[in-house]
C-alpha cells in the first residue's frame, strides 16, 4: 500500500521520524534483560518467573486473561485470528488495516485461507452501522459468501486515530449479536490507552473485546508482543498454533524480562505519554508551517502531513527521515495533484532537540 522511507545519504544531520520501530530498547528494559540472563530457568515459558509476569498482565487488565508470547506483531495478529478460524471465514476490518495491507497475507495464510474484507470509514475507523451492513451482506450471500469469522479494529489505527470506548463497545455488541468475536490489533496499544485516558480493562474486555494483539516493541521493548485472550473459548488452541508456527520461544524468560520491566511502575504508559506528547509537538510545528499542513489532528504519536512534492524532497535532503504515505481512500481528496502525504512518527526516544531540529528543517 505505502511506504518507503526517505533517503538521507546527502546529510550527516539525521532526524529520526520514520517509525517508532527504529528506536532501540528503553534502558530499563535492556538492563532487565541483562539482570535476568544469569543462571538456569525452565524453557518454553514454563518457569515460575514466566508465570509471575503473566500474573502481572492479569493485574494490569483486572481479569484472568491468558497470555501467549510471540516475536512480532504480524504473528500476534495472524495467530489471534487463526484461533477463531472458520471454514470460508471472512475477517472484517478497515480497508487500510495493517492486517489487510501490511502483513503479506499472513492472517489469511495462518487462518486457513480466510479472507479479509474492508469496511470503509474515515480516518482509519469504521462504525457499527457499517459493520452491521457488512455482516448482513455476507449472511445474505448464503453458503457461497462464506461466514464471518472475526471483526478486527486497530488501536491506534493506521491513520493514527483511536476508537473511543463507546465506539468499541457498540462495535462489540454488533459482532457478538452475530456470534462473532472482536479482535483488537494493539500494536500501539499504550499510545491509544494514554490518548483515551482510560484503563486497559476499560479499553478491552469491559468494552467487549475478546482477543488483543498486545504490542510492546514499538514502545520501548526489544522484541516483545503477546496475544491476550479474554474469552477462554478462543484461546484453547493458542499454544498449539504458536508451536506449529514457530512462536514458542525456548528462552521465553527474555520476553518475560522485557514485559516485567515494561509494565513495572507504569513505565509503558510513561513511554507512550512521552511519544504522544512529542507527536503533539510535531503536529503543532507542522500546522504552523506554510509549506506543509496537517492532514488531520493526530491522537497518538503519528503525524500525517501534506506538502508540495518539492517541499517533501527538500525535507528529505535536510536529513529528516519520514515515510512517504499513500493517502487512505477516504482521505485521498485532501491531497492535491502536485502534493504528497508523509508520516512523521515520534517515539519514546524522541527528544526535545529532535523536535527543535525538525522545526528548523521545516522552517526552510
Amino acid at each position: 500500500m505505502k511506504r518507503h522511507t526517505s533517503s538521507t545519504e546527502r546529510t550527516a544531520a539525521i532526524m529520526h521520524f520514520a517509525s517508532d520501530n527504529w528506536a532501540g530498547a528503553h534502558p530499563a528494559i535492556a538492563d532487565n534483560l541483562a539482570r535476568r540472563n544469569g543462571g538456569f530457568v525452565k524453557a518454553n515459558g514454563g518457569s515460575d518467573f514466566d508465570r509471575t509476569v503473566e500474573q502481572t498482565f492479569r493485574e494490569v487488565f483486572e481479569t484472568d486473561v491468558s497470555v501467549h508470547y510471540v516475536a512480532t506483531g504480524t504473528a500476534a495478529n495472524a495467530l489471534a485470528l487463526s484461533a477463531v478460524a472458520r471454514p470460508g471465514g471472512v475477517i472484517l476490518c478497515h480497508p487500510e488495516a495493517h492486517i489487510r495491507v501490511d502483513e503479506c497475507g499472513a492472517p489469511e495464510f495462518f487462518a486457513a485461507g480466510s479472507k479479509l474484507e474492508g469496511i470503509e470509514g474515515e480516518l482509519g475507523r469504521f462504525d457499527a452501522a457499517s459493520l452491521e451492513a457488512a455482516i448482513g451482506h455476507i449472511k445474505d450471500g448464503g453458503l457461497n459468501a462464506g461466514q464471518v469469522q472475526a471483526v478486527s479494529v486497530s488501536q491506534l489505527t493506521e491513520a493514527g486515530t483511536a476508537y473511543d470506548r463507546n465506539a468499541i463497545g457498540i462495535i462489540a455488541d454488533v459482532a457478538h449479536s452475530h456470534g462473532v468475536p472482536l479482535h483488537m490489533d494493539g500494536a500501539r496499544f499504550a499510545n491509544a490507552l494514554v490518548a483515551l485516558g482510560c484503563s486497559p480493562a476499560e479499553m478491552t474486555w469491559k468494552s467487549g473485546v475478546d482477543i488483543v494483539s498486545f504490542g510492546g516493541t514499538k514502545n520501548g521493548c526489544w522484541c516483545a508482543e503477546a496475544v491476550l485472550v479474554f474469552n477462554p473459548d478462543h484461546g484453547r488452541q493458542m499454544d498449539h498454533l504458536r508451536k506449529r508456527s514457530g512462536h514458542i520461544a525456548s528462552k521465553a524468560r527474555f520476553v518475560s524480562a522485557q514485559f516485567e520491566a515494561y509494565l513495572a511502575g507504569g513505565l509503558w504508559l510513561d513511554l507512550a505519554a512521552h511519544a504522544n506528547a512529542m507527536g503533539a509537538r510535531v503536529a503543532a510545528i507542522v500546522g504552523a508551517r506554510n509549506r506543509f499542513r496537517l492532514a488531520w489532528q493526530p491522537q497518538g504519536n503519528e503525524v500525517f502531513a501534506i506538502g508540495a512534492r518539492e517541499a517533501v524532497d527538500a525535507l528529505a535532503a535536510k536529513g529528516v527521515q519520514f515515510s512517504h504515505w499513500q493517502p487512505p481512500r477516504a482521505e485521498r481528496h485532501l491531497v492535491g495533484a502536485d502534493e504528497a502525504m508523509i508520516r512523521l512518527v515520534a517515539s519514546f526516544a524522541t527528544t526535545d532537540a529532535d523536535v527543535t531540529a525538525l522545526e528548523t528543517a521545516l522552517a526552510g
